[in-house]
């Protein structure tokens, strides 16, 4: 069974997202979301980003598909024909693991990550195939209009990995830190 991790930033409100953008504007955080989803031990395999449809079209036009990983689209209302053709389109998550792991795709995937919506990062939560949360603690409220869920009490913080900042960071005056929470079996 392939597992997943899920990656996001949250504000002190749980907010995530605002007009269909991120509340705030945060450049070494954008970079560590991109490495991290971008880090592989074996370079012959590639990492997969999964997102709902709003996600996806919230990603300026010139930076989508997310480049270096294989863009795994959840929705109902689009139609293959509206993606590049090297974006995959599922209708909900489980359908898109399960046909990741029975194509050859499973042999060439290294670490799926879950990189929003709202209701993406809900329904990961809670699916036995979800490994860790690697969550950007923005230590400052914003308006927001998208919200992350409650994190469940099976996930506990752990120390960061070797390619974690450690600390609080701070750029254009908002301070944040890099944590991650594994789910205890």
């Amino acid at each position: 069974m392939l597992k997943f991790n899920l990656i996001a930033a949250v504000c002190e409100n749980f907010g995530i997202g605002f007009n269909g953008d991120l509340p705030w504007s945060l450049k070494s955080e954008y970079e560590y979301f991109t490495q991290t989803t971008k880090r592989r031990g074996d370079s012959t395999k590639q990492n997969v980003v999964i997102m709902g449809r709003i996600t996806y079209l919230s990603i300026p036009k010139h930076q989508r598909p997310l480049i270096e990983r294989l863009n795994v689209v959840l929705s109902t209302s689009m139609r293959p024909n509206e993606l590049p053709g090297n974006v995959l389109l599922f209708p909900n998550l489980e359908t898109a693991m399960w046909r990741l792991e029975q194509t050859d795709f499973c042999y060439k995937i290294e670490t799926v990550w879950i990189v929003g919506g709202s209701g993406v990062y809900k329904e990961a939560m809670f699916s036995p195939r979800c490994h860790r949360l690697y969550i950007t603690k923005i230590y400052q409220q914003f308006k927001c209009d998208v919200y992350f869920p409650e994190i469940p009490t099976a996930f506990k913080e752990i120390g960061p990995d070797p390619e974690t900042p450690r600390g609080v960071q701070e750029e254009n005056g908002v301070q944040y830190e890099y944590k991650i929470w594994q789910k205890q079996l």
